[in-house]
């Protein structure tokens, strides 16, 4: 098979077909967070596994924590410390970045970025709702940040790196919003091998 051939025969990527169906999951994910048809785990009960301490969780609103579809628990590695700004990639319902909030205190500042509604809807309201005023949701793409250079002290992500086509892109846009000596800490999934059609082609729809 000639190299003309071969590539003729790859299916472009559509881009925007992968963000409507990630939108499409993670809208169901903040408005029915317990109607079971999920292929992943949530909730709270995950997070205790994943070792976040029960006197955080409690600290944070329930209905964050029923929306959370994290992997892994990075906040004694980010290590945020009172008055400094943390940015938390694929912020979702708020989850971490209201645990988060807890080491920055009032004098610091968490800023969530998300592309879903629903996901900045829930988070922005809970934030209110429950006196976390130094928290902010704003809507954009993780691979173009609508944060400032050097804003940050640390970065947070969890489980949503591997949903993205442009890791490096990501990994860049957290580059140029950390301050010089600031901190990057993520959880996330990956694989050694390719994964069936049924398991890399799953939605909602």
């Amino acid at each position: 098979m000639s190299a003309e051939t071969n590539q003729a025969s790859v299916t472009p990527f559509d881009v925007e077909d992968l963000r409507g169906k990630v939108r499409f999951m993670y809208q169901a994910v903040a408005r029915q967070p317990h109607d079971g048809h999920f292929h992943f785990e949530m909730g709270r009960r995950l997070m205790e596994r994943l070792g976040y301490p029960a006197a955080d969780l409690d600290r944070v609103p329930a209905a964050a924590l029923e929306s959370f579809a994290g992997v892994g628990y990075f906040h004694d590695f980010a290590a945020p410390t009172a008055g400094q700004t943390v940015v938390d990639l694929g912020s979702g319902s708020g989850s971490d970045a209201f645990i988060a909030a807890l080491h920055v205190g009032q004098s610091g500042r968490v800023i969530g970025i998300d592309m879903t509604d629903a996901q900045l809807e829930k988070a922005t309201m809970l934030a209110r709702a429950n006196g976390f005023a130094q928290v902010e949701f704003r809507e954009g793409l993780i691979e173009k940040l609508p944060v400032g250079d050097e804003e940050a002290d640390c970065v947070i992500s969890n489980g949503v790196i591997n949903l993205v086509p442009d890791k490096i892109q990501v990994l860049a846009e957290a580059a140029r919003v950390l301050r010089p000596g600031g901190r990057f800490a993520l959880a996330d999934i990956v694989t050694d091998r390719p994964l069936p059609a049924n398991v890399t082609c799953n939605s909602m729809s």
